[in-house]
């Protein structure tokens, strides 16, 4: 790479030890996986997938699941 840079991000360490998990499985770093999803946002013009405001029964069930997991694990 001739002319690179860095990228800090900051993300929940369990959403970032599945995600690693998941792109070495596919033979893939972090890395590989954002420099794919750049390049897919510079070659298509727009995010390689539609982002949407949930509706009030998606925030709802959403907002129930979290708190069965919270209740859970306490």
């Amino acid at each position: 790479m001739a002319n690179s840079t860095m990228i800090h991000v900051r993300i929940d360490e369990r959403i970032k030890t599945e995600a690693t998990e998941t792109l070495s499985a596919m033979g893939l770093s972090e890395s590989d996986a954002v420099r794919v999803f750049l390049l897919r946002i510079i070659a298509e013009r727009q995010l390689a997938f539609e982002l949407k405001v949930p509706n009030a029964t998606t925030r709802r069930a959403t907002q129930e699941a979290d708190e069965i997991v919270r209740t859970k694990g306490a």
